[in-house]
């Protein structure tokens, strides 16, 4: 048992730690490694492209995580007012919206938008009063609506789960000493489920910046950096393309730990006043 774990182990993080390790190639070649060296770090980070790239997915990463952040808290927020049947319903569509392949949301978002821009845009163009009215099409904006969408069912259960963990009693307190309810959700809930906005807004920014499936097919003419990346390996694989995945992965690693850690810290603090 041991060796078969040791085996997945192996198998699932090795290519990534070669990876890491040939992005410190001094040569060219992708899989003969001749020495250290951090030239193509700094190839990379000159890259125009490439920053170009970088600030397209840092510009769409945080809109659409924002936008997950409100509208999933609202959303959790919303369905612990349901009963029990209809808050299942939603429970299991927020799942399924995260189980469903990215490649199947992709399409769908994809037709779902054309669908609409092809409504939406002759319709404005017969009140428009001008002579050239404005086209919605695929770009930032559909990349961030994809994302955000997505995300939003990723946040909306983690902000939930928190909820759950809080009871009533503090609300159904803070009614019977005449707090409103907008007081009691600024001065009490928010408070106590701001950790976990944090660490959804931090995961479904992470998401939204590592994208390539969801992001290929909404994008337009637009690239993000995912989409970049698979541009350039089409061409070969280089220890800049290594040293961008290097980048990628640590910021990603770095994202996703202060989310753990702001959710652990939170679960530690409730447990400690029970």
């Amino acid at each position: 048992m041991r060796a078969l774990v040791t085996f997945v182990y192996l198998f699932l993080y090795a290519p990534i730690v070669l990876v890491v390790l040939f992005s410190f190639n001094s040569g060219r070649s992708a899989s003969e490694f001749v020495g250290f060296s951090t030239i193509w770090y700094g190839k990379a980070l000159g890259n125009t492209f490439l920053i170009t790239a970088l600030q397209n997915s840092l510009m769409i990463a945080f809109a659409s995580a924002g936008l997950a952040a409100v509208f999933g808290t609202m959303a959790a927020l919303g369905m612990e007012r349901l009963g029990a049947r209809t808050r299942a319903i939603f429970d299991g569509l927020f799942a399924a919206a995260i189980v469903v392949p990215g490649v199947v949301i992709g399409i769908a978002t994809l037709v779902a938008l054309v669908q609409v821009f092809s409504a939406l845009n002759p319709a404005l163009a017969s009140v428009w009063p001008g002579d050239t009215p404005p086209q919605f099409g695929l770009g930032y904006g559909s990349i961030i609506a994809a994302h955000g969408l997505f995300s939003l069912a990723l946040v909306t259960m983690i902000v939930k789960a928190r909820i759950a963990s809080l009871g009533r009693d503090i609300v159904e307190a803070s009614s019977d000493l005449y707090a409103t309810p907008f007081t009691t959700f600024r001065e009490i809930v928010l408070p106590q489920i701001l950790p976990s906005i944090l660490a959804g807004f931090l995961l479904a920014f992470t998401f939204s910046f590592d994208d390539f499936i969801i992001a290929f097919f909404v994008a337009g003419s637009n690239t993000t950096l995912p989409i970049y990346v698979f541009a350039s390996i089409r061409r070969g694989v280089t220890p800049e393309i290594n040293a961008i995945a290097t980048l990628v992965l640590a910021a990603s690693l770095f994202l996703i730990l202060i989310a753990r850690t702001l959710m652990r810290e939170k679960t530690t603090k409730a447990h400690a006043g029970e």
